[in-house]
């Protein structure tokens, strides 16, 4: 008889190329009785945001940072260890050894306590997103079953686990052809809006300015495509940067921000976004902007 083909492993459920870095968690999904061994790789990156160095004007050498300690001087990185102030100025100090030693039960376990609903987590408590891989080939049957459970319920899991010296709540969703986690804030790390919000009025707004208002959201409403957006001002560095490189000189934008000088009714003003809307093109070239094009 012969072997039974196996299928494809999907793309979002293989390992992580060598690019992305090694995973940042291993453990394992519990579901009752059921433990599915897993990975987690970070979702985002920063790569694309600049970074700068703190630079000596004079001799253009780059600033390093030595850790002193008070009466002792510098201090060797192998004598630096973690500490809590007990009191002013008395630590009790933890090694890594302790810190990795302490036991809790989420610590190498993420145990899906509970299912909810995706609308039920208001945004403000999702902090970070991680894709969650299956450890292994023999993990993969598990991993697809949980995974397509949670599509075909509409549901997300929560858990908490531990990583890197700190315990999270997550929720755990589909993602394509895998799962996705994202760690959850805790519930005293959300400042109440209520008090903010107490001395904003709740008059009921003027039923024109409304009716305004909602045409200019409907005309302007399509889906969300990430990647119409770009960061402009790091586009704008990169350019600055380049220039100065090469020994160029960069032009200024002169934005003014707008004339915050000159109040419109407010009715008028959504009467001509939405007659803008209408018969104005979408772009159209600032006249400052259009002095300097013609002048190089």
């Amino acid at each position: 008889m012969p072997a039974p083909r196996r299928k494809p492993r999907p793309a979002a459920a293989q390992p992580a190329p060598a690019s992305a870095g090694r995973p940042l968690w291993s453990g394992q999904l519990r579901l009752a009785l059921v433990a599915v061994p897993i990975q987690l790789v970070a979702a985002v990156k920063s790569g694309a945001r600049l970074a700068f160095h703190q630079i000596d004007a004079k001799s253009g050498k780059r600033i390093r940072y030595e850790k002193t300690a008070p009466g002792i001087g510098k201090v060797a990185a192998e004598n630096i260890v973690k500490g809590f102030e007990i009191s002013k100025g008395n630590y009790v100090l933890l090694s890594d050894d302790d810190l990795e030693n302490v036991k809790i039960a989420a610590r190498k376990t993420i145990e899906l306590v509970q299912f909810v609903d995706h609308c039920e987590i208001d945004p403000i408590y999702f902090d970070k997103p991680y894709y969650v891989l299956p450890d292994g080939e023999l993990a993969e049957e598990a991993y697809g079953v949980l995974r397509d459970a949670l599509r075909a319920t509409g549901k997300m899991g929560i858990g908490q686990f531990v990583m890197r010296g700190r315990e999270y709540v997550a929720a755990l969703k589909p993602c394509g052809a895998g799962l996705m986690l994202e760690t959850l804030r805790f519930a005293d790390e959300v400042r109440a809006a209520a008090p903010l919000f107490a001395e904003i009025g709740d008059a009921t707004p003027n039923a024109e300015l409304l009716d305004l208002a909602k045409e200019l959201i409907g005309r302007k409403a399509q889906k969300f495509a990430p990647g119409k957006f770009h960061d402009h001002y790091t586009e704008a560095l990169r350019a600055l940067i380049d220039a100065k490189a090469k020994h160029k000189q960069v032009p200024v934008d002169e934005d003014d921000g707008g004339n915050r000088d000159n109040v419109i009714d407010l009715v008028e003003a959504l009467r001509r976004s939405v007659r803008g809307n209408e018969d104005k093109p979408a772009t159209k070239p600032k006249p400052k902007a259009a002095k300097r094009a013609r002048a190089k």
